[in-house]
């Protein structure tokens, strides 16, 4: 005896997916990218002229990272 799983099969509890508007996305996609290239800053370009804080705080936390992704720093 053999079992398809045709739509007359399926639980009632199966919802069909919902179209987001991008009026709700636009918010959270500006949020990711503006994480995202400040993380990019911190971890490519916090050191020397362009350091917007003083010290190698940031730098010693980032260093391993920025070998691992490509990023000269000494």
């Amino acid at each position: 005896m053999s079992q398809s799983l045709s739509p007359s099969h399926l639980p009632a509890s199966i919802a069909a997916p919902v179209a987001l508007p991008i009026r709700t996305l636009l918010p959270w996609a500006a949020f990711t990218v503006v994480l995202s290239l400040l993380l990019l800053y911190f971890v490519g370009a916090e050191q020397g002229a362009t350091s917007l804080i003083s010290g190698h705080a940031v730098h010693e936390f980032v260093h391993d990272g920025r070998h691992l992704l490509g990023f000269p720093c000494h």
